[in-house]
């Protein structure tokens, strides 16, 4: 324990190096934010509704969004109010409970994409066994472990912080609750705590792109072994979204936390984590739609339907 005086709350500084901007960052967010909640609600409807879609790669395409619409609405509104209120202020619990849903959801998300991965290695490298491994049953017991093990790993951890007495600097130079700065205003020892941080992000993040890098090579050497090109294209075509969305989430994280630790990369992290919390969930409903056939026709089937019932 260190001496201290007691803090109840943090202080959220947001990016406060931008006078003058705030009004116009607002609205650009504001925008985006809707857009990310529209474009995954739309993607989840969709697949719900068209028969076409209802296959093992839609249902986690489904979990996906799901998971992207409420990753981003953790961190979104907070973001708003730095702009709007001169002092944002979070409660302790309140930063507690962002932090702990802010990581679940985003620990989660990296099991549903290494699960996708799975997913198309069998679609592509044993066609003729898919379906009778991926059932619907299965799919709903992959979807429900990759939700068990993120919570559980966040959860364990986020018992051990709630615990701790906090004291001193209550300011986040951030735009949500990051670990980091929670523990060093933390008036006790935090060295398990980071010791299970350190654990827990080598598990999820390093294990599972190895898991998603092995898949891809099973597919990538499945692929040009196909003798024409149009079905090279086709099969590679029905993985190539994911791996972009693979390419983007990984490149982010990995450029947060494996770059060396300096004072002055710090607003260069904000900076990243903006597009990984903000900008990648708004480009996953795009990036799963513009180059798939099936998604689009379902799309274009639901606006024919939109304007029939509206002309009667």
């Amino acid at each position: 324990m260190r001496n201290g005086t007691a803090i109840t709350e943090f202080i959220l500084l947001g990016f406060p190096g931008i006078q003058g901007l705030q009004t116009l960052l607002f609205i650009m967010i504001f925008l985006i934010y809707i857009l990310t909640l529209a474009g995954n609600g739309l993607i989840i409807a969709i697949v719900w509704a068209e028969p076409r879609l209802q296959s093992p790669m839609y249902f986690f395409l489904c979990n996906l969004s799901f998971l992207e619409i409420w990753y981003t609405t953790t961190v979104i509104p907070k973001l708003l109010e730095t702009f709007v209120v001169v002092r944002t202020v979070i409660c302790i619990p309140c930063c507690l409970l962002q932090a702990f849903f802010h990581f679940f959801l985003g620990t989660t998300e990296f099991l549903i994409l290494t699960v996708m991965s799975f997913d198309r290695y069998l679609a592509i490298c044993k066609p003729l066994r898919y379906p009778t491994i991926m059932t619907s049953n299965r799919c709903l017991q992959l979807a429900l472990s990759s939700w068990g093990v993120g919570f559980t790993i966040v959860f364990c951890q986020t018992m051990l912080l709630i615990q701790l007495p906090f004291c001193g600097n209550n300011v986040i130079n951030h735009f949500y609750c990051d670990v980091g700065p929670i523990l060093k205003a933390a008036c006790a020892d935090t060295s398990i705590l980071e010791l299970l941080g350190v654990l827990a992000t080598v598990l999820v993040i390093p294990g599972s792109l190895l898991f998603t890098m092995i898949s891809y090579i099973y597919i990538l050497s499945t692929i040009l072994r196909i003798p024409s090109a149009t079905g090279r294209q086709k099969a590679f075509s029905t993985c190539a979204s994911h791996l972009t969305v693979v390419s983007l989430l990984y490149g982010a994280v990995l450029f947060m936390y494996l770059r060396p630790t300096a004072h002055s990369s710090f607003k260069i992290n904000k900076v990243v984590s903006v597009l990984n919390t903000i900008l990648t969930p708004l480009l996953n409903p795009f990036i799963y739609t513009i180059r798939n056939k099936e998604v689009k026709g379902a799309l274009r089937k639901a606006m024919t339907c939109l304007k029939t019932a509206h002309a009667k």
